[in-house]
C-alpha cells in the first residue's frame, strides 16, 4: 500500500498545500517518513488526512474560474464507524463550496470497500450543489464497492461514472467531459 501515491502529472498546475483556500493550505509532506497507516499498512506520505482513520484524499486541482474540484481517494470508505462522509463534507468540500466550488469529481479507483451509515450528509451535500447549479460524480470506483454504494441507494446523490483513461486528460478537459455527460443526461 505505500508504493500507491496520488496521481501527480497536474502537481504544475495545482498543488493544494500552495493553495490559500485549500484545507490542507500550508501542509509540508515528507517523501521518506511513513507516518500514515490504513489498518497498520503504511501509506505513501503524500496522502493527506482529513479526519479518517481508513480513508485518506489528494485535492488533485481546485479551479474556482469554473467552479470545480478533482479529488483523489484511497482506502476504505467506512460511514458505518468512521462516519466518512461527514468528515469529508464538513472538513473539505464545505470549505471549497465556501470558494464558490459546486462540481466534485471524487476519483475513487482505490476506493477497495465502503461500508454504509447514515445518508444525511449525502442528502444535504446534494441539496447544496443541486440548488448552486451542481454536482458530485464518483468516477471508476471499484465494481464490488459500487455494489455496496448502490445497495444503499447513494447513488440518487452522487453520480457514478466511468473513465478508464482519466489521467491522459489536462483537468480541465476531464471536467469539461463530466460536464457534458452530467448535462446530457439531465437534458
Amino acid at each position: 500500500m505505500h508504493e500507491i501515491e496520488p496521481f501527480y502529472n497536474w502537481r504544475h498546475m495545482y498543488t493544494s498545500e500552495e493553495d490559500e483556500r485549500s484545507p490542507f493550505y500550508g501542509r509540508v509532506y515528507s517523501e521518506f517518513e511513513f507516518s500514515q497507516t490504513i489498518y497498520n499498512y503504511y501509506i505513501h506520505p503524500q496522502w493527506d488526512d482529513f479526519g479518517s482513520r481508513t480513508l485518506y484524499m489528494k485535492v488533485l486541482m481546485a479551479d474556482y474560474d469554473e467552479h470545480y474540484v478533482v479529488i483523489e481517494l484511497f482506502g476504505e470508505w467506512n460511514d458505518a464507524i468512521e462516519n466518512d462522509i461527514m468528515n469529508l463534507k464538513r472538513e473539505v468540500t464545505d470549505k471549497f463550496f465556501e470558494f464558490g466550488i459546486t462540481k466534485f469529481i471524487l476519483i475513487a479507483e482505490n476506493v477497495l470497500n465502503f461500508h454504509s451509515g447514515d445518508k444525511d450528509y449525502y442528502e444535504e451535500w446534494y441539496e447544496e450543489v443541486s440548488d448552486a447549479g451542481g454536482w458530485v460524480v464518483i468516477l471508476n470506483m471499484p465494481e464490488q464497492t459500487q455494489h455496496d454504494f448502490k445497495k444503499a441507494k447513494l447513488n440518487r446523490y452522487l453520480e457514478l461514472m466511468e473513465i478508464d483513461n482519466w489521467r491522459t486528460y489536462k483537468p480541465f478537459h476531464l471536467f469539461g467531459l463530466i460536464d457534458q455527460k452530467i448535462s446530457s443526461r439531465l437534458d
